[in-house]
């Protein structure tokens, strides 16, 4: 199993950080809050109108108080409970919602890359996360 001391998890996780940050357009919370891709994960997944429990987890741990950090928190949990893939393939399915959130070069604007990144992260549900929520 994959723990927290895993050099190859700090990689996997700064990787899937990278792709969702990169060509983010930049959004602001009505109180002025930069978003983050915290952000784009909430709204794609209310928009399937199923509770995720990541998400309900995520927002009951006080300790966490910007977005990026509840991304992060929310990536770890869905590797420990094998959801990534399929949460990210959710937020992935409104091409309005894409453009809404990301500028042109995003890989998930292209059906193909999108493709290839939501095959690589399914593969990763045949491996066991053994990690600190």
């Amino acid at each position: 199993p994959v723990t927290d001391g895993s050099r190859e998890l700090h990689s996997l996780c700064a990787q899937l950080e990278f792709l969702l940050q990169f060509d983010l357009k930049e959004k602001r919370s009505f109180f002025g809050q930069r978003k983050d891709y915290w952000d784009f994960l909430c709204q794609g997944l209310a928009r399937c109108r199923q509770e995720h429990e990541g998400i309900h987890f995520v927002t009951s741990l006080d300790k966490l108080k910007t977005p990026v950090g509840r991304g992060r928190a929310f990536l770890r949990y869905c590797l420990v409970h094998q959801q990534l893939a399929e949460s990210l393939q959710l937020c992935l399915l409104d091409p309005e919602s894409l453009c809404e959130w990301y500028y042109a070069r995003s890989p998930f604007l292209s059906p193909k890359r999108r493709a290839e990144i939501l095959g690589s992260l399914y593969e990763l549900d045949c491996v066991t996360f053994h990690l600190a929520l």
